[in-house]
């Protein structure tokens, strides 16, 4: 490999795909000699940090190859990227939704993980992988796949996953951090949520709604947030679950969509400039939730 001086560029509000994939090839190119950094991610929370503080880049780097990781549009990166747009060498991305922005891409739109792609880029390099990178690597695959349980978690998924955990992956305390331990706060948010959520379309429907003023109530910080949008879609009867999320302003939404066969959640979030996959998808929206709530039920009905 004669390539040298690497930049991972991480997505905005990172989850522990984007960051476990960017961190365990900044790892494995490092134990092959080369330099390689990620740029450092202003949204990132104390739940993804600790796999990331040693690659964060000095402000002075200068890269010579510029990577997007789990990144699906240059519109996704954080505000510090802005200065690499239109600079990006490669993406490497597992989103059908991929709107192929640089000018090379290394794009699988039927895998689970963008972990996985980096799983079989680290065996190109080395035909062992290092401890470390096992545990960057498992924490990019159980957090997109729920700890394995949501239904994007396919055969090579475990399969992976299985080779992470005997290279030494330290999947047991993994897995109390990121899955079993919640802090008071985030019960208090899940149990507002839970008051909240509306039911539509013969109860096919769970629409969930996370206001500022809940979040300040419940004293919930942005760690307390991950994942909760799933808890609408775990209803039981459910087909589609969408929880919206009030973010700067009552003006500045995120919607995150979950959903079963046959429905798309994807093509869902595209009626909003959004995207993603299948079963799981999101956009912003600059309008009010009550806007976005009947703006969603319009769509819902032409699909339901």
């Amino acid at each position: 490999m004669q390539r040298d001086n690497f930049l991972f560029i991480t997505h905005r509000r990172p989850d522990g795909d984007t960051i476990g994939s960017a961190s365990a090839l900044s790892q494995a190119l490092r134990e092959q000699g080369k330099t390689a950094y990620m740029l450092f991610n202003p949204d990132i929370t104390p739940r993804y940090a600790p796999f990331a503080d040693d690659y964060w880049a000095a402000d002075d780097y200068i890269p010579e190859h510029i990577i997007a990781v789990d990144t699906a549009s240059c519109q996704l990166f954080p505000t510090n990227a802005d200065q690499y747009k239109g600079k990006i060498d490669l993406c490497i991305d597992h989103h059908a939704s991929n709107t192929l922005f640089c000018a090379l891409v290394c794009l699988d739109g039927e895998i689970a993980t963008c972990g996985e792609i980096i799983y079989e880029i680290l065996l190109s390099i080395s035909p062992s992988i290092s401890a470390i990178s096992a545990e960057r690597l498992y924490v990019a695959l159980s957090t997109d796949t729920g700890c394995f349980a949501f239904g994007n978690t396919t055969a090579n998924t475990l399969r992976v996953a299985s080779f992470l955990v005997e290279a030494g992956a330290p999947h047991k305390l993994l897995n109390k951090t990121l899955f079993r331990t919640k802090r008071r706060s985030r019960i208090e948010l899940e149990s507002m949520l839970d008051a909240c959520i509306d039911y539509h379309f013969d109860g096919k429907v769970a629409i969930a709604t996370i206001t500022m003023e809940m979040i300040e109530s419940s004293g919930a910080v942005e760690d307390d947030l991950d994942d909760i949008s799933a808890i609408p879609g775990s209803i039981e009867d459910v087909f589609i679950g969408i929880t919206i999320r009030e973010m700067t302003s009552v003006r500045d939404c995120k919607i995150s969509v979950r959903s079963l066969p046959p429905y798309n959640s994807g093509a869902i979030c595209a009626h909003f400039g959004g995207g993603g996959h299948r079963a799981a998808a999101g956009a912003s929206i600059e309008k009010t939730v009550v806007e976005i709530k009947e703006d969603l039920l319009l769509v819902l009905a032409e699909i339901m």
